[in-house]
């Protein structure tokens, strides 16, 4: 079993010790005022962990503290493991990139396009190209989420049922032919807008593999990488490790429970969703983030190509856009200016545009309650940032991590 533990001193890999020691302070008002009930934060270079700490509590009812091994909901941290499992079956030749998503799931076939009109009275036209799995994989092919309350279409979502998750008792299936049957936003590859797409990707990763999500991922990916926390639900003997759920008080941003959202991860869903659901723990994360840095492989264990890596991580918007010129201004787990998007990951095109100190070709993503990674193949650093407060763009904990690591590099 992986223990977290400094495997290097700041010195030996390219930190100034008293820089990257600015980190903790920082972070520690956070929980000092109430802002986050806790936090755990791990830096990496050239392999090493070079930074550890925590911070606070788990729960701050209990007075329980943040331990190396508590068990965090990832939320949207899901998608690069979904985009992962989609890529080693691509690998095995079971799809094209080019498939058509109804190849499939055929409620897929035949899509209609929002054109104008309200959410009671949608006017549609017929999509121009079919969706497809690249579409899937970059998040431009139409679909949406309810609770982005920005168009039509987003309301159509909520009526069905898909505000921030899906109805009680429906399983992937049954979602996917429910969004299928709803417009899309969009002309599929026209525009970025952040979605189900993942979750429909899920939905593909089943029926190719013939095997549930839940399994594919035990299977295929948390077992050979060694990750023995991480799943869709916790088991009751581990329930005392689940962190808490918070989110802000309006007025003052204390961290206050939430305790509608505090139940999830904490049962069987009947929808394993590959946009989010996983809980996972800072080791097991950080042992997937070696296996991307390391180009698909860690330990002797190899799920991906390095090649194929490489390409999941361009960005793949048409021409090399941002997504402040390609994407819609809605919420996502980046920022838009300077970011591109590859398979399943956020891909730095511009720092100066992204206004934040990072390297081109750094690669990440988010969680709603607040956690996140990056890996910077340029710097060879990994960063993981766990804590439990929705939603994430309520702090700008993201870009100040970035600022107080990469402040630190003196080499």
């Amino acid at each position: 079993m992986f223990e977290l533990k400094v495997e290097a001193e700041p010195g030996e890999v390219g930190f100034d010790a008293e820089r990257l020691g600015r980190i903790d302070p920082h972070f520690a008002r956070y929980v000092d005022d109430g802002r986050l009930p806790g936090w755990l934060i791990l830096v990496s270079r050239a392999g090493k962990i070079v930074h550890l700490s925590k911070c606070g509590q788990q729960d701050l009812e209990s007075g329980a503290p943040v331990e190396w091994d508590t068990l965090f909901r990832i939320f949207s941290m899901t998608k690069p493991i979904t985009s992962v499992a989609a890529m080693m079956l691509y690998e095995q030749g079971a799809f094209e990139l080019k498939d058509p998503v109804s190849r499939f799931i055929p409620a897929f076939a035949d899509m209609r396009v929002y054109r104008s009109g309200s959410a009671l009275k949608p006017v549609t036209e017929p999509a121009s190209d079919p969706v497809r799995i690249w579409h899937l994989l970059t998040h431009t092919a139409g679909l949406t989420y309810g609770f982005h309350h920005a168009h039509p279409v987003d309301a159509l979502y909520r009526a069905a049922g898909f505000e921030w998750g899906p109805p009680d008792g429906m399983d992937l299936a049954a979602c996917c032919d429910a969004w299928a049957g709803l417009p899309l936003l969009f002309q599929p590859g026209s525009e970025w807008n952040y979605s189900v797409a993942s979750d429909v990707l899920g939905r593909v990763i089943e029926i190719v593999s013939g095997t549930s999500l839940d399994r594919f991922f035990a299977e295929r990916i948390f077992a050979p990488l060694g990750m023995r926390d991480t799943r869709f639900w916790v088991p009751e003997a581990d329930a005392g490790r689940l962190a808490a759920f918070y989110s802000p008080q309006p007025g003052t941003l204390r961290a206050v429970r939430s305790d509608p959202m505090d139940r999830t991860g904490r049962q069987r869903p009947a929808a394993c969703l590959g946009g989010d659901g996983l809980v996972s723990t800072a080791a097991d994360y950080h042992r997937f983030t070696q296996m991307l840095r390391q180009g698909g492989e860690l330990d002797g264990v190899r799920l991906l190509g390095n090649r194929t890596l490489r390409y999941m991580i361009q960005n793949h918007l048409p021409g090399g856009v941002d997504l402040e010129s390609f994407g819609r201004p809605l919420f996502a787990e980046t920022t838009f200016d300077g970011i591109g998007f590859g398979l399943g990951f956020s891909v730095v095109v511009d720092p100066v545009a992204n206004k934040v100190l990072s390297s081109p070709g750094e690669f990440a993503w988010g969680g709603a309650a607040s956690t996140a990674f990056w890996v910077d193949p340029a710097e060879d650093i990994t960063a993981l940032l766990f804590t439990q407060l929705f939603p994430s763009s309520t702090h700008p904990l993201r870009p100040q991590l970035r600022q107080l690591v990469y402040q630190a590099l003196i080499d």
